[in-house]
């Protein structure tokens, strides 16, 4: 079994959502004076590859501590796309993969490969990134679906403001990882993925360590 990183690496570099907190490692404990290293972490709970809790958006909504582990544990569907800047994901764009590859069960894990991970470090990453439009969204609600996962920093398109394809989702239960690295890798229609959050109390959302085996 050789398990495929799906996760950033966060570190105090690594490009945030604009308006959040830059990350800060702020060194605590050393071993000359202390006998151990230890640093203090700041950074938002969505920094790097993280999961969106439906609490993150809907008010009595699921929140990060509460999620079941059976929900992050999986096996997961990769629909490959390549989408470019400001281009959306359509519910027609899943309904092709379908055609080619068998209907989609409900409660499945959907992952999508747009490429856009390759800007991360580019200015236009937040801001015109590829996502679902709403008519995608509300065909993976029809599906009860349990999770959907995506290379880019939003599952909404950078220009939409209004976060509404989060809204959807998060109101229909269905959990949002974003972020996700190496994507590529998965050369095959199905996988098996882990995706751990940090068990934080009351919490919008976490940096997670995401995996495909």
């Amino acid at each position: 079994m050789n398990p495929i990183d799906l996760t950033l690496t966060l570190s105090e570099s690594i490009p945030n959502f604009p308006g959040s907190p830059k990350p800060q490692f702020l060194s605590w404990s050393d071993l000359k004076e202390d006998g151990y290293n230890l640093e203090l972490l700041f950074l938002s709970s969505h920094t790097g590859t993280h999961l969106d809790a439906p609490y993150h958006f809907v008010k009595k909504g699921l929140k990060i501590d509460q999620i079941p582990l059976k929900r992050l544990i999986g096996k997961g569907i990769m629909i490959k796309l390549q989408k470019n800047k400001d281009t959306a994901i359509s519910k027609q764009d899943i309904i092709e993969f379908e055609k080619r590859n068998g209907k989609i069960n409900e409660h499945s894990s959907i992952f999508f490969f747009s490429g856009w991970q390759k800007n991360l470090q580019k200015s236009n990453y937040f801001t015109e990134n590829p996502g679902l439009n709403l008519s995608a969204a509300k065909y993976l609600v029809s599906k009860k679906t349990n999770l959907v996962g995506i290379d880019s920093p939003s599952i909404d398109l950078g220009k939409n403001k209004s976060f509404s394809v989060h809204h959807v989702l998060s109101k229909n239960n269905i959990l949002i990882v974003e972020n996700l690295a190496n994507l590529n890798r998965i050369s095959s229609k199905e996988f098996n993925f882990t995706i751990l959050p940090l068990k934080l109390k009351n919490a919008t959302g976490s940096p997670v360590r995401a995996l495909a085996l």
